[in-house]
């Protein structure tokens, strides 16, 4: 069957921004000029097509990350609206990853947000380009231009204004467009849907000129073709100048930049053009390599063999698991069987649809560069690459942060513990930053998540998707070990007790590394000292003794080891007895290291009103934090500081008492560092006592 939209014809893009910036209001209005929808779902109503959880609709927040596909000017537009709260971060994470392109939203007030720092730079990870678009141009305080200028300094972006708003706040009533030089207003009447061009009001006119020379500046420093040309001319015509512009976003040196708001209806079409003028089409993406082997590409064409990522998990009661895939090659049918590489796992395409929010559209066929979900593959992770068994190719995985705060859980019934245990792998199969872990000393279930809301959200899922009513305990933080001195030394296992003994002898040493370089394994045995079939074995052991460090039980993170000598015995030695020489010598100089405790710090900022910055920056000093710098944002005061997230409990509660409600925050992690001395002493008595060090 040939494909409905040619493959130069489609975008795959998500919107991505700090928490309230108005992704949602956004896509509620891509959705309704586009056609898809008939009726605007407003946020605040509890409406909007894509949020479509009971919780995001109660909320007024987007928690799960929500597909669709749209068609504009016959071009195909696969849109994901991406949650800003950092505790769903991972939502953010999986979909970049599969995305071709981003629209950056900014509040014109709040401008560039922690959060707008962390999802930019999820961004830049995966090179993914970028549109930029400044919302709420209707706010009291809208500035787009120092919001431009804050995407230049704070986030390294580099901006190109590609319209000039028309007004600001109340007074906002539409756009200039830079290319065509005209003025666009949007009828209100239609709810917008009629754009109204006329000339550009005469206090505006110099302003925009200006504007527009240095938008063709930036378009002719993208080509040498053009560059030339402009040179010549002094201007560049229309194509030109969207060819100069394509080419920069594309290759992420420009960043083209809109504004509007989503809530009164304006400026939306010029940011669709724009998606469908500067955004790329999995053609301008390019092959995908293999991530064992480099040399091994996948061309994104139809008759190329199939391959695909699962980027996002759904458990639907009535189809069981939906796995939502992003296709880079080759075609696939409904009813096909295909290949998981990553698991190594045949399965059967049951059903294929195009999802839209929560609603089903069902495909016989889907092809290169779609972005479509299928049933029928119980067995697939997120992450995980599906492709055809006769060319088998594993595509580079999703990685997604570690969790950084517990909860005990149990059933409220006894009655209820086999479904808690169902309903908590489903929900950990959906969500790669939740884990779920049984703790046999205690009889504890253990959930880990990013965040008090996270985890707060999970609960709620439990009750309302599962009917497991589940009691929780006090929030614990993940904290981590590490050394801080390097250290070396040996340990001999060995064990006879009639018949056949056990023996292991190694030395090594520990050295710490680089926070967030993780674990390094050297191999430095010479001569045979120990057979290298033992070697694994020596690192497996150390692995284990890692998973739960000696000092609090915890997980040991940026620790290299050198294992450089040792001995074995030709009858007593085994694969068992190296893994524990090597868990039991680890254990040993790990103690001998100066070891610490790591808890994660998050980078908070609170924006109060001026009479209650004492107040704010008392209470962050007040929870371990320090105070990195205060700004004033449109008669708002902003602290930003650091501040350890076991200190953050409750806070929301307590920003708003101290401010009688109008005091709010926000905080993204940051970084691993050191728990003082004293505070470190008292987590390792209560681990003691709770027999969590082994």
């Amino acid at each position: 069957m040939p494909r409905p939209i040619p493959l130069d014809k489609i975008r795959n893009i998500g919107i991505m921004a700090h928490i309230d910036a108005g992704k949602t209001t956004c896509s509620e209005r891509i959705l309704f000029y586009s056609g898809k929808s008939y009726k605007i779902g407003e946020v605040h109503e509890g409406a909007a097509t894509m949020d479509y959880m009971e919780q995001e609709q109660e909320r007024g927040i987007t928690i799960t990350s929500a597909a669709t596909a749209v068609e504009w000017n016959g071009y195909q537009i696969s849109l994901i609206d991406t949650p800003g709260h950092v505790d769903f971060t991972a939502e953010v994470e999986r979909s970049l990853r599969v995305l071709d392109g981003a629209v950056a939203l900014f509040c014109a007030v709040g401008g560039v947000q922690p959060q707008s720092e962390q999802v930019w730079r999820q961004s830049e990870k995966y090179e993914v380009p970028k549109l930029c678009m400044v919302n709420k141009m209707d706010r009291v305080g809208a500035n787009f231009f120092t919001v431009v200028d804050e995407i230049r300094e704070t986030l390294n972006g580099n901006p190109v204004p590609m319209v000039c708003p028309i007004g600001a706040g109340e007074d906002f009533v539409g756009v200039v467009d830079l290319l065509t030089m005209k003025a666009l207003s949007f009828d209100e009447e239609s709810h917008g849907l009629k754009v109204i061009e006329s000339e550009i009001p005469a206090e505006l006119l110099e302003k925009c000129e200006e504007m527009r020379a240095e938008m063709v500046e930036k378009a002719a420093e993208q080509d040498e073709a053009l560059m030339e040309k402009y040179f010549e001319d002094g201007d560049l015509s229309v194509e030109n100048i969207q060819r100069g512009i394509r080419k920069g976003a594309i290759t992420r040196t420009i960043v083209p930049t809109y504004c509007g708001t989503a809530f009164k209806n304006k400026g939306i079409q010029p940011l669709l053009d724009a998606i469908i003028a500067y955004m790329p089409s999995p053609l301008d993406i390019g092959d995908v390599a293999s991530s064992d082997d480099p040399e091994m590409i996948r061309e994104p064409k139809d008759d190329a063999p199939f391959s695909a990522l699962a980027f996002k998990i759904l458990t639907d009661k009535h189809m069981g698991k939906i796995v939502f895939i992003r296709i880079y090659s080759g075609t696939v049918h409904a009813g096909d069987t295909i290949f998981n590489s990553s698991m190594e796992q045949k399965g059967r395409i049951g059903r294929l649809f195009r999802m839209h929010a929560n609603r089903q559209e069902a495909l016989e066929v889907a092809h290169a560069g779609d972005i479509v979900a299928v049933v029928g593959v119980p067995k697939t992770r997120t992450g995980d690459t599906l492709c055809c068994q006769e060319n088998p190719i594993i595509l580079e995985a999703i990685e997604f942060p570690a969790p950084v705060i517990s909860i005990a859980i149990r059933p409220a019934s006894r009655s209820d513990n086999e479904k808690l245990g169902v309903a908590l792998h489903a929900l950990a199969q959906e969500d790669p930053t939740f884990t779920v872990n049984y703790d046999p000393e205690t009889s504890e279930t253990v959930i880990s998540g990013m965040g008090e809301l996270h985890l707060e959200i999970i609960v709620d899922r439990l009750k309302r998707e599962f009917a497991v009513v589940a009691e929780v305990g006090r929030p614990e933080v993940a904290y981590r070990e590490t050394l801080r001195h390097a250290v070396d030394g040996s340990y001999k296992h060995s064990k006879q007790s009639g018949g056949r003994g056990q023996f292991a002898n190694v030395s090594f040493k520990l050295e710490p590394q680089e926070p967030g370089e993780g674990f390094a394994f050297v191999n430095e045995i010479k001569g045979g000292v120990i057979p290298s079939e033992y070697i694994p074995a020596v690192e497996k052991g150390i692995i284990k003794a890692m998973a739960a460090g000696p000092c609090g039980g915890y997980p040991v993170v940026d620790v290299k080891v050198t294992v450089y000598d040792g001995s074995y015995h030709e009858v007593d030695s085994s694969e068992f007895a190296f893994i524990e020489a090597g868990r039991q010598c680890f254990k040993k100089l790990f103690l001998q290291a100066n070891p610490q405790i790591l808890e994660p710090v998050m980078a908070v900022e609170v924006a109060v009103p001026e009479d209650y910055m004492g107040a704010a920056t008392g209470s962050i000093c007040q929870r371990r934090g320090r105070v990195e710098g205060m700004d004033d944002k449109y008669g708002t005061k902003l602290v930003r500081g650091f501040v350890p997230l076991g200190e953050m409990f409750g806070y929301s509660n307590s920003i708003r008492t101290m401010t009688q409600g109008r005091g709010s925050f926000s905080m993204v992690f940051e970084h691993y560092e050191g728990v003082p001395f004293e505070l470190a002493e008292t987590i390792m008595e209560k681990r003691r006592a709770e027999g969590k060090v082994r």
